[in-house]
């Protein structure tokens, strides 16, 4: 349950990437800004969400640690349900002046809170109900969320696209994917009242009616184990900006730059995203016999050298080649997110477990792929080829390749 629970907060989460490369640059900014401006803009709101999500991850974490990982998921997961539903219902630039883009921005920014602390929650749900040797095998079943809804996120864009004309789509076609996110807040309820906490997980720190009267979580998880936060969010840099540049510069790139069809795009992540699931099970698998670290690993050097193969696939205009590129792009990202959920929940002891995954993670995010689509697209406008791009990328998988080798075998799951 927590891994669709999951899976329907990432729908929400990316829908808004797609609608950022797609939709976002003609109806929330003035209509005389230059298109790249215009991109630069949409791809800044969509930045805001990974702003908040160390924010999500601070404050749901030491929540989770206090209180049990099942409220603040729910809690998480009802504030996603609600701001995705809202973005669906709001005035374009047109119609609402500068209003318009300042109520995407908050909006997006409450996105980010929720998805900050969602993650945590998810993964601890299934892992603390692992038994020990199995942690790598349910926890990928968390990390599945994010290419299931990736799938939904573009799915919902193709049909509507498909089946609604260009100016009934950019009128209101594409606010059909944020509406229908309400449903998570039923999914919130759902667990809210008949899914319990991890078996064996000790009480709370303190009954939700009670002050806290023991040390915060949050400050001992940084007290005690703030350079394992850091190599953390270091080992996760790789995987994130490779993932959105696969799944979201890539698609703003190939339509705007080369010309290619947004459904041929769309559909190639689909794919991509598809590979990426049983990729993910597999090595949350092996991790379990093999160790964490070194499979990790291998997913941080194949996606450096795969960098400089992805964009002159994409250039080629074959749907193909296109296909094949993001498709490899994410199975080697696989290969780092699969194993990740028990690797983080293993750097960490138990009471402060919540805040120390949810922080690590969350900071790779805001490092990685919060600000990616920008850079990437400053890259090519200062450029104008995508070589810098590619080195960009290879340069973030260095990264995470010296934090997981510095982490070394601090995972207790590691061999």
């Amino acid at each position: 349950m927590a891994g669709a629970g999951a899976a329907v907060e990432w729908y929400d989460f990316f829908i808004y990437g797609t609608a950022a490369a797609l939709v976002f640059p003609q109806l929330f900014f003035p209509a005389g800004l230059p298109p790249f401006v215009a991109q630069i803009a949409a791809f800044s709101t969509f930045a805001v969400g990974f702003i908040a999500r160390p924010i999500g991850g601070l404050l749901f974490g030491h929540f989770g640690d206090l209180y049990g990982r099942k409220r603040a998921l729910v809690l998480a997961m009802m504030m996603m349900g609600i701001a995705t539903t809202l973005i669906g219902l709001l005035p374009s630039y047109a119609t609402a002046g500068s209003l318009a883009p300042l109520l995407l921005v908050v909006l997006r920014f409450v996105q980010g809170l929720a998805v900050g602390g969602q993650w945590g929650g998810a993964a601890l749900l299934a892992i603390e109900s692992a038994p020990a040797n199995r942690r790598g095998f349910y926890g990928s079943f968390v990390q599945i969320g994010v290419p299931v809804g990736v799938i939904l996120a573009n799915a919902v864009f193709l049909i509507a696209s498909t089946l609604i004309d260009p100016p009934g789509f950019l009128a209101w076609g594409w606010r059909v994917g944020f509406l229908i996110s309400v449903g998570l807040v039923f999914i919130g309820l759902y667990i809210h009242w008949n899914v319990a906490e991890p078996e064996g997980e000790p009480a709370p720190l303190n009954k939700p009616s009670e002050p806290p009267t023991k040390s915060s979580p949050l400050s001992k998880v940084l007290r005690e184990h703030g350079g394992v936060v850091l190599l953390a969010g270091g080992a996760f840099v790789a995987n994130n900006v490779c993932f959105y540049i696969a799944i979201t510069y890539a698609v703003a790139y190939g339509t705007a730059t080369v010309g290619i069809a947004r459904e041929v795009l769309l559909f190639a992540v689909m794919i991509g995203s598809a590979a990426m699931i049983p990729t993910l099970i597999l090595c949350g698998a092996l991790s379990d016999r093999f160790g964490r670290r070194g499979i990790f690993l291998l997913g941080a050097i194949l996606s450096g050298l795969w960098a400089f193969a992805v964009f002159p696939m994409i250039e080629s205009g074959s749907p193909f080649a296109i296909t094949t590129a993001i498709t490899l792009a994410l199975i080697f990202v696989s290969l780092m997110y699969g194993p990740q959920a028990a690797l983080f929940a293993e750097l960490f002891p138990k009471e402060v477990r919540y805040s120390g995954a949810s922080l690590g993670y969350q900071i790779g995010t805001l490092a990685g792929g919060g600000f990616a689509p920008i850079i990437a697209t400053a890259l090519f406008a200062r450029y104008q080829s995508s070589a810098p791009i590619s080195i960009y990328l290879c340069a973030m998988c260095a990264v995470s390749l010296v934090s997981i080798l510095l982490l070394g075998r601090r995972s207790r799951g590691a061999h």
